[in-house]
């Protein structure tokens, strides 16, 4: 990009501000600013105006999962048209791993984390065991998909190679980078963090589709026939991934979106809850939840909205190539943002200064027009490392592992 195309763009969004120290750029940062620049979806920070009309929720009533108890009834079945659907090559998976380590006491990526104890066993390599499994099922590889970020992607590609994947065959796996979306001040305009760089944040976990097709990666899909993406992440290490059962379910019930779900622990939990709104499927989050929802009951006398998510999708991939067609909501999130005072000082603010915008996967689920929420067993496929101590850290999660018959 030229610096007068640069300058066109950034005039037609009122963020000429951020050309303010280019002349003391080298030719080097200048091409990578405005690289930067037109590579920047400039429209997206015009969202902070209307803010308040982005986050109302529609009608929200309940929508009924299919319960472990029918899935049991019906497994042969689904898991004979999953496996057949893996062995056709029409399923891939795909990782979400560009989060870090950070609320783990760790610097390295969060898929780089040792939940061993008596001898190292890394979440990526819990995850991989668990995508083995399938492939000795069904004696066909599958192909995966990992989503890394700017800040982890080298260290991440290189942690696996190292590892030789954990016996994964390399040829079939793929790296993407998540995009980057813009940070801003309260009023839109784009913060700088250093005076050759626009502040950015990653574009959400809905943003793994855009990413990987901005990768060029669809052409891989469409060369490989895969029609249906499984996408999951990190930081459950007990997940079934690409799991015949749950696949079959979802093709056979000519469902475009298949969702695990869990029964919750109690009625406030800290987990996004399936239902439908407007009377397309949607993920209400536990803070949404009035009390009149929370203690709604279904027919059965059972709580309405008693399945939570844990980040397993099972998407038909045509149907996200149609959802590409029209814009993905948007979701503002307050945060503190470094950026560039007026004497080009880096300030670290010690309060929320500004918005960070994010793509959600929940939002992917209310653009299709159907959704099978899949009951697993809480205690086999549910165990998520948010934390290092306490409720969903390391400690549960080792504890669900060795129940599982995991050796640490």
């Amino acid at each position: 990009m030229t610096l007068e195309k640069a300058k066109e763009k950034l005039v037609k969004y009122g963020q000429e501000h951020v050309l303010r120290y280019y002349e003391e750029l080298s030719p080097e940062e200048k091409q990578a600013l405005l690289a930067q620049i037109e590579a920047t979806d400039m429209s997206i920070p015009e969202a902070c105006k209307r803010k308040e009309e982005l986050s109302r929720k529609g009608n929200i009533t309940p929508l009924a999962a299919m319960e472990i108890s029918e899935i049991e009834a019906n497994k042969d079945s689904f898991v004979a048209t999953g496996l057949e659907a893996i062995r056709a090559g029409k399923v891939g998976a795909v990782l979400l791993a560009g989060g870090m380590g950070t609320r783990l006491g760790s610097d390295n990526p969060k898929g780089m984390y040792n939940v061993g104890l008596t001898r190292e066993l890394y979440i990526f390599e819990c995850l991989m065991n668990n995508l083995l499994e399938v492939v000795r099922q069904a004696d066909a590889w599958i192909h995966l998909f990992v989503m890394t970020s700017d800040k982890n992607h080298d260290v991440t590609v290189q942690f696996l190679k190292e590892h030789h994947f954990f016996d994964y065959k390399e040829e079939y796996v793929h790296f993407f980078q998540q995009e980057m979306a813009a940070a801003t001040d309260y009023e839109g305009k784009i913060y700088l963090e250093e005076k050759g760089k626009l502040s950015t944040s990653p574009n959400g976990n809905g943003g793994w589709f855009v990413s990987m097709k901005n990768a060029g990666l669809l052409d891989l899909v469409h060369k490989n026939g895969i029609e249906w993406l499984n996408v999951f992440s990190v930081d459950n290490v007990l997940q079934r991934i690409a799991d015949p059962c749950f696949v079959g379910a979802t093709i056979q019930r000519n469902c475009a979106v298949g969702s695990k779900v869990v029964r919750k622990s109690a009625p406030d939990e800290k987990v996004g809850v399936m239902c439908l709104e407007d009377g397309k499927p949607s993920i209400i989050e536990y803070y949404e939840l009035t009390e009149e929802l929370m203690n709604a009951k279904d027919e059965k006398g059972d709580p309405a909205y008693n399945f939570g998510v844990i980040l397993n999708y099972l998407f038909r991939e045509s149907d996200l190539e149609l959802m590409m067609e029209q814009n993905m909501p948007l979701h503002i999130v307050e945060k503190k943002i470094p950026y560039l005072n007026d004497a080009g000082e880096l300030v670290k603010p010690e309060s929320p200064n500004g918005y960070k915008f994010e793509s959600l996967v929940l939002d992917m689920i209310h653009q299709m027009d159907s959704c099978l929420p899949f009951e697993v067993v809480r205690s086999k496929e549910f165990a998520p490392i948010k934390n290092k101590t306490g409720v969903d850290s390391v400690e549960s999660a080792r504890a669900l592992l060795q129940e599982n018959g995991v050796v640490l």
